[in-house]
């Protein structure tokens, strides 16, 4: 597809102009609403913009003014960022599940002055803030249902917010065109946040004309236009959904499908048969373990057809060709199933996917590709080039997109350093932060990896998590936790050892695959807790992790382990919102446990206090055994 003159067309709202006028009657959007997919064009999309740019006009929005977003994936979301970038405002996304604390800590650094929410639940977490978000004069609310008992001062409804701006516009018809003239290349889209591994995470100042030309690189190496769909899955405060959502579509005229909700997504992406996709490692993850889980229940004939499918599926994937046996009888109906039967292009970044999942989806001829890059650096800036069966790298970088690798030791590991013209421009008020970040225009990422001799990037942990076992062996946890969540029964899990003399790890079970498994060995439990703790999914479990030692050299072979009596949750810190572990606060919060693990102790005891999803906490004191790998297994598991 032949792009847009990108030199005259270079912010976000003029791009979105130029679609409207050019391509007005073409889909620009889809959302399914209560089971119907609606449809809207890209003039449908500019009327919608207009009335909300001229709406942040009329309750005095200023160029440069912070405009803060909340809520789940839908247009009026997207409609409300490119509103809020036409009347010269900066976004910033909030993730749909922000805890009250999180939200006032970020509206508050960002100087938010405006919120735009979804409906009662989001309205409620601000209005809980009451002073504590003094910077905030509006907000925005797009479903009324519940909200007639509600006084404050600073509430609009999304209805009288756009007459606010369909009443600017018939005072002065042209007042949307100059404030779309007005905004530059160089001026602020949105403050991203960071993942915020390590502490409360920065925001990332990113420019209109940088995110397009950024764009655009990668657009070249992985091409999409106008007969092309993606469904909108991951959180779109994320920096690669902004990417897939909020920029390239201006440019490419990509196709973006909104699902009714997180729990018709699959369902819903079925029907609409996307051609290029984005998700994250844990969504692959856990399709992979969902087919497992149906397998589980189907006939033993769709079992055994399964099972030689997938092996000669995986033989012929080693052997650079397809199998005619695992596509006629296995692959096709699958494929068809998980909607993947149009996709050309599909994508996984923001953490490692595990090897074993990489080959699940190839051999099923899924196009899948790792990608790798910050959110400083306006994502993606590496992509496989899908011509070789690659599990390692992270493909090659973009054009104009430099790597180093810093320090680098016997083995050519070291630090990941990268630059382009078209990076973050700093950290918002955190001048010293961004000093530190970077290096005469350098970034450091913070990643750990080498470049091989194709000169692609192969990433191997972070930095900072880079273990080394009191008897010198080096390992990356990352590497071991991946090949573990392989297996359908295990979620999450942080893998121990820096330091120590040998290599531990605490689990959580994949709930709804062990509930599934205990149902039909007639295993009784009632809670997550009680059925992690019980001896027989123990041995499950530690089956699991026989099968993964077997792949690992003794040194970094997995000694003991337990079974955590919760899920790693977001809302108590040990994950990002991005799902990331949180090494640091899993390392405080279970100290006990993880001293247990390496001190004998054949159990584990704790008391800690946990974050309920209204926010309010409470403390659990739990007691798990722990287990010796090598110790021989019950007949009954």
């Amino acid at each position: 597809m032949q792009l847009p003159d990108l030199e005259r067309f270079d912010t976000l709202p003029k791009l979105l102009r130029l679609n409207a006028s050019a391509h007005g009657n073409s889909v620009a959007m889809r959302e399914k609403d209560f089971g119907i997919w609606n449809e809207y064009s890209w003039a449908q999309v500019l009327d919608e913009v207009r009335a909300l740019t001229l709406g942040f006009v009329a309750v005095g929005l200023q160029r440069g003014q912070v405009v803060a977003l909340l809520g789940r994936n839908r247009p009026n979301w997207v409609w409300s960022e490119w509103a809020a970038q036409c009347a010269g405002g900066v976004t910033i996304g909030l993730y749909e599940d922000i805890l009250g604390e999180e939200a006032a800590y970020l509206l508050n650094y960002a100087e938010a002055s405006i919120v735009v929410c979804e409906d009662e639940e989001q309205v409620d977490k601000l209005l809980e803030l009451g002073e504590r978000i003094a910077y905030v004069r509006h907000i925005v609310y797009h479903d009324a249902r519940g909200m007639r008992k509600y006084e404050d001062p600073r509430l609009i409804d999304w209805a009288s917010f756009k007459r606010r701006g369909a009443d600017v516009h018939a005072d002065d018809p042209g007042r949307f065109d100059r404030e779309v003239d007005a905004v530059t290349a160089d001026d602020l889209a949105l403050l991203c946040t960071t993942s915020g591994t390590t502490a409360h995470p920065k925001l990332a100042m990113l420019q209109h004309g940088r995110f397009i030309n950024h764009c655009a690189r990668y657009l070249e190496r992985d091409p999409r236009g106008p007969d092309d769909d993606y469904v909108c899955m991951l959180p779109l405060p994320w920096i690669m959904e902004q990417v897939y959502v909020a920029v390239m579509p201006l440019i490419s005229r990509i196709r973006v499908n909104f699902p009714e909700s997180g729990e018709t997504a699959l369902g819903d992406m079925r029907e609409i048969g996307p051609t290029h996709l984005l998700l994250a490692p844990r969504v692959w993850e856990q399709m992979a373990a969902d087919v497992r889980a149906r397998i589980m229940d189907a006939s033993k004939a769709s079992q055994w057809v399964f099972d030689v499918g997938m092996r000669r599926g995986l033989e012929a994937l080693d052997a650079g060709h397809r199998d005619w046996f695992a596509d006629t009888f296995l692959f096709r109906a699958l494929k068809d199933r998980l909607g993947f039967r149009f996709i050309k292009s599909a994508a996984t970044g923001g953490a490692a996917l595990g090897p074993d999942t990489f080959r699940f989806f190839l051999a099923m001829g899924v196009p899948l590709r790792q990608l790798y890059g910050q959110t400083e650096l306006l994502g993606a800036y590496t992509l496989q080039d899908g011509k070789r069966i690659d599990f390692d790298s992270s493909g090659v970088p973009f054009e104009g997109v430099e790597l180093r690798i810093d320090h680098p030791d016997a083995n050519g590991v070291g630090e990941i350093m990268t630059r382009h013209p078209n990076m973050f421009s700093g950290y918002f008020k955190a001048p010293d932060a961004t000093a530190e970040t970077l290096e005469d225009g350098w970034m450091r990422t913070g990643d750990a990896g080498y470049l091989d001799e194709a000169g692609r990037l192969v990433i191997i942990d972070r930095v900072k998590d880079i273990a080394t076992t009191a008897t010198g062996t080096r390992f990356s946890p990352q590497y071991i936790e991946n090949k573990l969540k392989f297996s359908p029964y295990i979620g999450e899990c942080v893998v121990l050892g820096n330091g120590r003399n040998c290599v531990t790890a605490v689990l959580c079970i994949r709930y709804s695959m062990v509930a599934k498994w205990a149902e039909q060995h007639r295993i009784g439990f009632t809670t997550y807790a009680n059925l992690a703790a019980n001896p027989q999914v123990y041995d499950l479990l530690a089956g699991e992790v026989a099968t993964v030692n077997a792949s690992l050299p003794e040194a970094q072979q997995i000694k003991r382990f337990l079974l955590l009596f919760k899920e790693l949750d977001a809302d108590d810190g040990e994950l990002t919102r991005t799902r990331k572990v949180r090494r640091a606060v899993v390392d405080q919060r279970y100290a006990q446990l993880i001293d247990a693990l390496y001190d004998g102790s054949p159990r584990a005891q704790i008391e800690t206090e946990v974050t309920f999803e209204d926010g309010r906490k409470g403390a659990i004191r739990a007691d798990m055994a722990i287990h010796d790998c090598g110790e021989p297994l019950r007949e009954a598991a």
